[in-house]
């Protein structure tokens, strides 16, 4: 059955694979984002558009009359080191456009929603793979507003009925088609090595190389963009009144910093220089999530682990903005 929804931040990374798979479900879909961090060409052909900032969302909620049978929430500023230094832009915008929006949801009764969270919010681990039973000990405030909003959606839950789904992402890449990653200033491992490999950068930085991992290097759990945004149209589905779920996404499998390099030499033929950098505070040696919760709930599985086809489709991507083929 078809729905219509609004996908807040639709104009950004994830959002905009997310409304890309919701509309070739049939589905129609309206796009929220002030394109302060998202790009007016990310929102996918066919879904309505509208620049705004979260905070006004009543404005295209309505009252009493609801305009979306869900809403798909990604509108957030996600750079770690800015939220460090502007803790403030951090609070303001996610936990309090947030919770401009829970009101907004609840007056125009619109009563489910799916919300982009973070392994973030789980800081430094005790053990792996990470279960949603972990400790929440977020290290920087980006991590701490997302776990934030995660308890004020168990607040809406249990007090109004909302239904609602916290997916907690490890580490998203990939491309889909047209949209893929395209931050600025990057900060993701995968497009940034892309970057050398394509001459946009001398050489990659590997913050520490003594770590207690087979080769030295963080090793992370990295998801196909497109394998996340499956999950999204199934939460959309599992949200039950009342109960706020909260699932981690990723494959179980964990990728260390040389491994990610090997693989983008192997996948664009190109010479990766690498440079060894002191670690950065904060960075644990080992984030690998357990996606039991989502299989059983939601019945995700995803299908595209292998890192060197994730890799293949972000260097597509890459080279497709450069004008350039492989």
């Amino acid at each position: 059955m078809s729905g219509k929804y609004l996908v807040t931040g639709g104009a950004g990374y994830v959002g905009s694979v997310v409304a890309a798979h919701l509309l070739e479900a049939g589905h129609e879909v309206t796009v929220l984002d002030n394109l302060s961090t998202g790009f007016r060409e990310g929102v996918p052909a066919g879904a309505e558009f509208i620049e705004g900032d979260i905070r006004d969302a009543a404005k295209w909620l309505g009252a009493g009359e609801p305009a979306y049978d869900a809403v798909l929430h990604f509108a957030a500023f996600s750079q770690v080191g800015e939220s460090v230094v502007k803790p403030e832009k951090y609070w303001d915008n996610n936990v309090g456009g947030t919770m401009a929006l829970l009101a907004a949801m609840r007056t125009a009764g619109v009563r489910k929603l799916v919300f982009s969270s973070t392994a973030a919010t789980y800081g430094e681990p005790a053990g792996v793979p990470i279960e949603e039973s972990a400790p929440t000990a977020p290290t920087n405030p980006y991590g701490a507003s997302k776990l934030a909003v995660d308890h004020m959606i168990t607040g809406e839950c249990g007090a109004h009925g909302l239904a609602a789904v916290s997916l907690r992402y490890f580490n998203v890449a990939g491309a889909y088609g047209e949209f893929g990653e395209r931050h600025d200033p990057e900060s993701h491992l995968i497009p940034l090595v892309l970057q050398v490999a394509q001459g946009r950068r001398e050489a990659i930085s590997v913050f520490g190389d003594d770590y207690p991992t087979p080769d030295g290097t963080c090793v992370r759990d990295y998801i196909h963009v497109a394998d996340l945004a499956e999950a999204h149209l199934l939460a959309v589905e599992a949200a039950r009144p009342g109960e706020h779920l909260i699932c981690n996404l990723g494959n179980g499998n964990g990728f260390s910093v040389r491994e990610v390099i090997e693989t983008v030499r192997a996948v664009t033929g190109h010479p990766i220089p690498e440079v060894v950098a002191p670690r950065r505070g904060g960075d644990p040696a080992v984030l690998v999530a357990s996606a039991a919760t989502a299989r059983e709930r939601l019945g995700w599985n995803p299908s595209r682990a292998d890192l060197a086809g994730i890799v293949a489709d972000a260097w597509a991507f890459a080279q497709s903005r450069e004008g350039r083929t492989a």
